[in-house]
């Protein structure tokens, strides 16, 4: 059995766009030739490879599918850049990344990159705790991580510690933890969190045996939105040591305690000889090792 690779690539383009109708408009081909492409895919492998639902989703087959059309079309760059025919095109790199780096020190990297290759990022934003999942779908081809074992076909490198510290306006402070940062005053003191899945102060509250239900919780879903939260005192939060700095220096913010978080972080990676994915990754590590704690 083989898998015919204009089939794999179309499937990799019905992931991207979410629908049948999207992909079509990608290809330059009707939607019925789309799904017929599909059809195909699925009759000469014998298993179902795409969950025709909205957006469409692959099945574990088709998420292997996937996968093997990106690694073949970043390799086919990598081999067209070598021999000096690579022309117009432009590479696609899909990445994971979780909020805070990439709000912090994630981006200039991509850019140094960019300003030598012929490549566009295509970045998916979810907690470190989840993006090695985008590696193992073949959603993206690396990932920054809280996961120090490797995924499956994958190869890690470790970056460093994004260290988070428990802070809130000098308002703020004075007003709920006038008489220190107890348990019964952070039962009651709004909190900040990025969504329902950051669950940072949780842990920072049950070092200090305060109920998870306890206090009120804001949740706002962007790094830097979560930090003006913070910033204009509408709860605290945890934010990263170098994100607060120059706040706690100016006394806009104060310390809750003297207990960081560390969020331990790796470079996950397709393990596949690539000079482009080395590239990327190369100066990923590189930025990360130098913004982030050692630990």
């Amino acid at each position: 059995m083989s898998i015919p690779l204009d089939l794999a690539r179309t499937l990799a383009v019905v992931v991207d766009e979410g629908t049948l109708d999207a992909a079509a408009r990608r290809l330059h081909i009707t939607p019925s030739a789309v799904s017929q492409r599909i059809r195909a895919l699925e009759d000469q492998l014998g298993r179902v490879v795409l969950v025709r639902s909205k957006p469409v989703s692959a099945t574990e087959a088709g998420d292997a599918v996937v996968r093997l059309a990106r690694q073949l079309a970043l390799l086919e760059h990598d081999a067209l850049a070598a021999i000096g025919a690579e022309g117009g095109t432009v590479a696609s790199v899909p990445l994971a990344v979780n909020a805070d780096s990439l709000a912090t020190w994630f981006l200039p990297p991509l850019a140094r990159v960019a300003q030598r290759r012929a490549v566009v990022f295509d970045l998916h934003r979810d907690d470190q705790d989840f993006t090695a999942g985008l590696l193992e779908s073949g959603t993206v081809m690396a990932a920054v991580t809280s996961r120090e074992a490797p995924v499956a076909g994958c190869r890690v490198r470790r970056l460093g510690v994004l260290r988070y510290e428990a802070v809130a306006t000098a308002s703020f402070a004075d007003r709920w933890f006038a008489d220190g940062v107890d348990a019964e005053a952070l039962g009651s003191a709004p909190v900040v969190d990025f969504d329902r899945r950051d669950d940072l102060q949780t842990q920072w509250l049950t070092r200090r045996g305060v109920a998870a239900a306890a206090p009120p919780r804001h949740r706002v879903p962007a790094s830097q939105d979560f930090a003006t939260a913070v910033a204009l005192g509408l709860g605290w939060g945890l934010l990263p040591g170098f994100q607060s700095a120059e706040a706690l220096r100016a006394g806009e913010l104060v310390r809750l305690g003297d207990d960081p978080i560390d969020v331990p972080l790796y470079w996950q990676q397709w393990n596949l000889t690539s000079p482009l994915l080395d590239e990327v990754a190369d100066e990923i590590v590189d930025e990360g090792r130098r913004m982030l704690a050692v630990g």
